[in-house]
């Protein structure tokens, strides 16, 4: 029907020459309602909505760029195409200054007209159109590669991909697509539990074929460019997912060439554990044996285990035998007034060959959101949140840091030490009062939890993790399960349901973006 037609509004001072146009345009699936001037289009948008408008750009009277400003003012939604004769630049510049959606220059063809509306009108629902198609070949691939050998850099694809797909989705806005993302994270979540629990000993009792751990962060990423002379910054920002990097590098190419790689947090991925292996380049276990007392003489919440972090590189750089003249320097970034000092500091810290800098913004919104409804409000779901992220780094003290550090010649290698992943399911685990009061892992003595949820470890050691003596483990949780003890329940299942939690199994906890930036 006619009334199902797009409305377009066409102002031409040769209006009348185009009529061929108008036929075409209308076979299409469009109406054109014609005006020979400025005012007359003025006054019809005052009138009546329409879907899109053709603006001429050389009008006697009122011109075109006039008439853009007076129709904005009474519909600033409105998409407007600027028909020109002029070919001249700052004209063209002027026009997108002006928020126009698209610029033809004379003389246009009526498939010029057509696909210019077309792309503007349809665009998102092309776009659904394609997206969905795409995604089911993209899915198939993924399955069919996790049906043949799956190895850690098949994990690191998958991950990536389905970080890709789940970041353009999000920007169209469909739910049935996002959806069906989410259920096939799930269902590789689950695989990745199993590979995990499968594998992941044997990454620490054998060297071949396992994947960069966070005791390599610093070997293969930072190192050699100590050895070349190279000043580093050496950027751990605390729970970082592969998605929020994602839509946080794009904002960084203008100042830097960004080269991705990735690395496996060592388990449990949480600070205590994954942080202090990147910059002592050990495990849990060897860190327990190195540093006894320090380890063993801090409690468990990681403002006590972490302190530690700038003796722990300055050892591990050393032991590579890379001398550090006169050493480095170390920041550990908790407010807003640190983060700004760091920001002006940048220039004076150019005679220390490795700066390491920890940014904890990142996990206090994280865990700040878990208790708070306004937080819960404007990050409802992992979409929502990631876009918080953006928002939250396009304004940030670390973006204006990197940009500080993009006009020295040193080089960054920006990290994390875990990821988080938003947990849905809560699983009971039995243990005495002494356990652990993580959510997604715990550590003590004679624990019980439902294996299918979880990686019991009853021999630390093989893992990497320093043994409490006879009697104690550790369990892991796996995909989006979170611990819950038996009594009250029903209580802590519905405080925690839809917390962003960590230190279980999860690609989003595990599987980690390393960034090495040069400048430009």
């Amino acid at each position: 029907m006619k009334d199902d037609k797009r409305k377009i509004l066409w102002a031409d001072d040769e209006i009348d020459l185009l009529r061929a146009h108008h036929r075409f345009l209308d076979e299409k699936g469009y109406v054109v309602t014609p005006v020979s001037n400025g005012k007359d289009a003025i006054a019809l948008i005052a009138q009546e909505p329409f879907d899109i408008v053709l603006l001429d750009e050389m009008m006697p009277g009122l011109d075109g760029l006039s008439t853009l400003e007076q129709i904005k003012m009474i519909d600033p939604n409105v998409p407007v195409v600027m028909i020109t004769k002029n070919e001249e630049e700052h004209l063209m510049n002027e026009a997108i200054g002006r928020r126009i959606d698209d610029y033809l220059t004379k003389p246009v063809n009526p498939s010029q007209i057509f696909m210019a509306c077309k792309k503007i009108l349809d665009s998102r629902q092309i776009l659904q159109s394609q997206a969905g198609q795409n995604y089911v070949s993209k899915a198939n691939e993924i399955r069919e590669q996790l049906s043949g050998e799956v190895t850690w850099q098949t994990w690191i694809n998958v991950h990536r991909r389905l970080c890709e797909w789940d970041i353009e989705i999000a920007r169209l806005r469909d739910a049935g697509l996002s959806q069906m993302i989410e259920d096939q994270r799930r269902e590789c979540n689950h695989e990745f539990g199993r590979f995990i629990s499968r594998d992941y000993a044997t990454w620490i009792a054998e060297e071949n074929d396992s994947p960069p751990l966070s005791v390599d962060v610093v070997p293969e990423f930072v190192v050699p460019y100590l050895e070349q002379g190279r000043q580093v910054f050496f950027i751990v920002v605390d729970c970082l997912r592969l998605d929020h990097w994602m839509v946080m590098e794009p904002q960084l190419a203008e100042y830097f060439n960004i080269k991705r790689s990735y690395h496996y947090s060592v388990l449990p991925t949480a600070t205590p554990f994954s942080r202090n292996a990147i910059f002592s380049g050990l495990f849990p276990n060897e860190i327990a044996r190195k540093y006894g007392d320090i380890w063993h003489n801090a409690d468990e919440n990681e403002h006590s285990l972490n302190r530690n972090e700038h003796q722990y590189i300055d050892d591990q750089v050393a032991d590579m035998g890379v001398e550090l003249k006169p050493g480095s320097h170390y920041v550990k970034v908790l407010d807003t007034g640190e983060a700004q000092g760091l920001t002006r500091k940048v220039p004076s810290l150019k005679k220390w060959p490795l700066v390491s800098v920890v940014y904890n913004f990142l996990d206090m919104l994280v865990h700040g959101r878990a208790q708070s409804d306004l937080l819960k409000e404007i990050a409802p779901n992992e979409v929502a949140f990631r876009a918080l992220v953006q928002t939250w780094f396009g304004n940030s003290s670390l973006f204006e840091t990197l940009k500080a550090i993009s006009r020295t010649d040193a080089v960054v290698v920006l990290t994390t030490d875990h990821g988080s992943v938003r947990g849905t399911r809560a699983s009971v685990v039995h243990g005495d009062r002494d356990t652990s009061s993580n959510l997604r892992y715990k550590y003590g003595r004679n624990l019980r939890s439902e294996d299918k949820n979880a990686l019991m470890i009853k021999d630390p050691e093989a893992y990497g993790l320093p043994s409490g003596g006879l009697g104690s483990n550790f369990v892991i949780a796996k995909e989006d399960f979170y611990f819950v003890y038996p009594t009250n329940f029903n209580e802590y299942q519905r405080q925690y349901k839809d917390s962003f939690q960590h230190g279980g199994i999860s690609l989003e906890e595990m599987v980690l973006p390393v960034a090495i930036m040069e400048p430009k």
